[in-house]
């Protein structure tokens, strides 16, 4: 845990989550929780009726924007290039929804925002133009970092890092040792699921110990 003391487990939960892509500017960590957030599903729903913008190419950004437009005013979708890195179908859906507004070339610049959001500057990496939009939210749907690295080399896991686990269990590769939540998920990535995943890795640690006789 510190480097310095050694626990010693007959089975190990690990529930270590994962952590949200940011962007990297000043003003987003700044007025994060506050208009601000990695996450469309969570908190879309206090900008009911608003303008809001996202940040994103890939299915992630593509699902969130069409959520948002349901229950949003208007959606404004910032992509760093000339096309999208999300699946045709969810591309069309985008293009063909009437209250989603697509930025090509362009990066966020800043957010901008006293105590809330209250707009965000774009900039046009082809052209350099730079404009604001107002808006009371900024959604960052850049992906998520799987918090999985202090157990590379001992548990299997895909190409993005997550925690490989036996389908419709929270077993690992190595007995004993189960995983739960969203370093195991990458699709679902809510609260109530990563809940309902250690409930499951509990019963599983429970199991496991019964059967060797730990407990």
């Amino acid at each position: 845990i510190d480097e310095e003391k050694w626990i010693e487990a007959d089975s190990v939960i690990i529930s270590t989550g994962a952590s949200a892509k940011w962007l990297g500017i000043e003003s987003e960590q700044r007025l994060n929780g506050y208009g601000v957030s990695a996450c469309a599903v969570c908190d879309g729903f206090f900008f009911k009726g608003k303008e809001v913008a996202i940040v994103g190419a890939g299915d992630t950004a593509a699902e969130e924007a069409l959520y948002l437009s349901k229950i949003c005013s208007q959606v404004h979708m910032i992509v760093r290039r000339d096309e999208m890195r999300a699946s045709k179908v969810m591309q069309e859906r985008v293009k063909n929804t009437a209250n989603i507004k697509i930025y090509w070339n362009s990066e966020t610049d800043e957010v901008i925002g006293d105590k809330n959001v209250s707009a965000v500057r774009i900039k046009n990496n082809k052209t350099g133009e730079k404009q604001e939009i107002p808006v009371s939210a900024f959604f960052v749907a850049i992906g998520h970092q799987p918090n999985s690295d202090i157990f590379k080399g001992w548990l299997d896991m895909d190409e993005a890092g997550y925690i490989k686990t036996i389908p419709g269990s929270s077993k690992t590769n190595i007995e004993g040792v189960f995983a739960s939540g969203d370093v195991q998920d990458k699709i679902y990535r809510q609260a109530v699921t990563a809940a309902g995943s250690g409930c499951m890795a509990a019963l599983d640690a429970e199991r496991y110990l019964g059967e060797k006789g730990l407990h």
